[in-house]
C-alpha cells in the first residue's frame, strides 16, 4: 500500500521544484522531505527522482504517480466538503488570498459579516499578488483567492480551480488637484508627466503602458511601488499622475482628481478556489458575504 503523505511530498516537488521549497511549504526539513522520497522509492521499485546538477527531477514513473496523487487529494477534497455540508453548522478555516485593493475595499467588511453569520469560520487572510495566489490556491496554500483582470489581459488560468465573478470597477486617470499636473484632462496630455505605476510584471503595470502609448508616448515611470496609499499620496502631493480603478477610493475621501477614459476600460475581480473544494460550506459562506462586501461598494461608486 502506498503512503499518502509520501505520494504529496512527490506532487509537492513536481508543482514547487526543488526539496528546499517542499520543506518550506510543508515545514518539514528538506532533510525529512529527502528521506521521505527515498523511503517511497523503496516502496515502489522503481527510481522516481534523479539528479540534474543541483536539482533533482522527476522521472517518467514519478509523473505517473503525480497524476494519481492529484486524482487522489482531490478525492478526499470532494468528501471533506460534503462531509462538512452534512453538518448542520459552518464552520472550518478559510486561508484567502487577496491583493492589495480588494484587501482594503473588501475584506473589512466580509470579516465582520463572517464574524456575526458565521462565528465558527475561521478567515485567515494573506496578502499576494493575484498571479503568484493563483498558482499558490492550486498548490493548496490558500482555499479561496481574490484575484483581478485588466481588459485585454488574461489571468492564468489553472483546471483544477473554478472561476467566479465578483465585481467590476471602472479605470480611471487620477491627476492632482493643484500643480503642473492639475490642468492635464486626457492620457494624451500626461505625456511630459511623472508616473507612478506598480513595479514591472503587474498587470496593471502592462496595461497602464499600453494605454499611454495607445495615446501616442512612453510614459515617464518615474515612481515604481506596488503599495496603492502610496501612490495615491503621490499624485496628491503633484508629485505623479497614474491610472487608478475604483476600488482604492473605497471608504475615503477622493483627494485628486478622477477623470473618464474614452473607452470606458473596466477591472475584472473575481474568486477562485479548487473545485474539489469550492462545494464546502466555509467557502461558500466567505463566497457569501464577499459578494455582499462587493455590492456594498458598487453601491457607494467614488466622487
Amino acid at each position: 500500500m502506498l503512503d499518502l503523505r509520501r505520494l504529496r511530498l512527490l506532487r509537492e516537488l513536481k508543482i514547487r521544484g526543488t526539496l528546499a521549497d517542499v520543506a518550506e511549504a510543508l515545514s518539514y526539513s528538506p532533510s525529512s522531505v529527502s528521506q521521505q522520497l527515498a523511503q517511497l522509492e523503496k516502496e515502489v521499485g522503481v527510481e522516481l527522482l534523479r539528479k540534474a546538477g543541483r536539482r533533482v527531477v522527476l522521472t517518467a514513473q514519478a509523473e505517473v504517480l503525480v497524476a494519481h496523487t492529484a486524482e487522489l487529494l482531490e478525492t478526499l477534497e470532494r468528501a471533506e466538503a460534503d462531509l462538512a455540508a452534512s453538518l448542520t453548522t459552518v464552520s472550518g478555516t478559510v486561508r484567502v488570498a487577496v491583493f492589495q485593493s480588494a484587501a482594503l475595499a473588501l475584506m473589512p467588511g466580509a470579516l465582520t459579516a463572517m464574524t456575526r453569520d458565521y462565528p465558527d469560520v475561521r478567515v485567515e487572510m494573506v496578502q499576494r499578488e493575484p498571479e503568484t495566489a493563483l498558482y499558490e490556491t492550486f498548490a493548496r496554500d490558500f482555499d479561496l483567492v481574490i484575484a483581478e483582470q485588466y481588459p485585454g489581459h488574461a489571468a492564468p488560468r489553472h483546471a483544477e480551480l473554478d472561476h467566479v465573478p465578483l465585481t467590476e470597477d471602472a479605470i480611471r486617470l487620477a491627476v492632482p488637484l493643484a500643480g503642473p499636473c492639475a490642468g492635464i484632462s486626457t492620457v494624451g496630455e500626461a505625456v511630459t508627466a511623472a508616473w507612478v505605476m506598480e513595479p514591472r510584471g503587474a498587470a496593471s503595470r502592462h496595461w497602464a503602458e499600453q494605454a499611454c502609448r495607445r495615446a501616442g508616448f512612453e510614459p515617464d515611470v518615474r515612481y515604481e511601488t506596488a503599495d496603492l496609499q502610496a501612490q495615491i499620496r503621490l499624485i496628491e502631493s503633484g508629485n505623479a499622475v497614474a491610472l487608478m480603478p475604483d476600488l482604492v477610493w473605497t471608504g475615503r475621501s477622493v483627494p485628486v482628481r478622477l477623470l473618464d477614459l474614452g473607452e470606458s476600460p473596466y477591472r475584472s475581480i473575481f474568486t477562485s478556489a479548487r473545485r474539489a473544494g469550492a462545494r464546502r460550506p466555509a467557502v461558500l459562506a466567505v463566497r457569501e458575504v464577499l459578494g455582499r462586501a462587493a455590492a456594498d461598494v458598487r453601491s457607494d461608486p467614488p466622487t
